[in-house]
């Protein structure tokens, strides 16, 4: 896979710009308390269905071409230089460790080690096999929640962004996490068929 080693981007876990990081952190408890179980869980279906359509338009080996993309909010500059491979195994990583988190603090157990978004980063030779494993975290995901009657729990676990959450908030955002790594998968796809890319 090749690198532009010319394209600098902030260090991972650097975070978001500060104005965008007070809004996201007005906004999201606001999510949590408009929204309901079910609701994050058709919204995290619907977004799990979009990137799958998106995916569908992937040509040969394209899903492991590196593409700079124009930054969608919510997103850290050290993650606009990625595959569509990189980008599932991001996912991956993000489904699978809160499918250890939800049920933990289920159970009155707060994980040990600090939550980090540097340790969430993606490999970058990570292979078309991601897809599946992708999928796979999904269902996980999806019945790890499912069979967890209360997600409001007294067990709290701190995020880097929004401090001390419970269940149901790591559960949501989750769901919320998957549309903002579709756009990002739409921006790649629009650099990879734009017709600078293909010159």
């Amino acid at each position: 896979m090749t690198h532009d080693n010319s394209i600098k981007l902030a260090a991972p876990g650097a975070g978001l710009p500060p104005l965008e990081l007070f809004i996201a952190r007005l906004v999201y408890p606001l999510q949590l308390r408009f929204g309901n179980k079910d609701s994050f869980r058709q919204l995290f279906q619907k977004e799990r269905g979009a990137i799958g359509l998106l995916l569908e338009k992937l040509q040969s080996d394209e899903g492991e071409k590196r593409v700079l993309i124009k930054r969608p909010m919510g997103l850290e500059d050290s993650s606009r230089y990625w595959s569509i491979w990189m980008t599932l195994d991001h996912l991956r990583i993000v489904n699978d460790a809160l499918s250890r988190i939800i049920p933990a603090l289920s159970k009155g157990m707060i994980p040990p080690d600090a939550a980090s978004i540097a340790s969430v980063k993606p490999s970058a030779e990570v292979t078309a096999a991601v897809a599946s494993d992708y999928e796979a975290s999904c269902d996980r995901f999806l019945k790890i929640a499912e069979g967890i009657k209360n997600l409001k729990t007294t067990a709290r676990y701190s995020h880097p962004w929004f401090g001390p959450m419970d269940a149901y908030g790591w559960y949501a955002l989750g769901c919320v996490h998957l549309g903002l790594h579709r756009v990002q998968i739409e921006r790649i796809l629009e650099g990879l068929h734009s017709p600078v890319s293909r010159n």
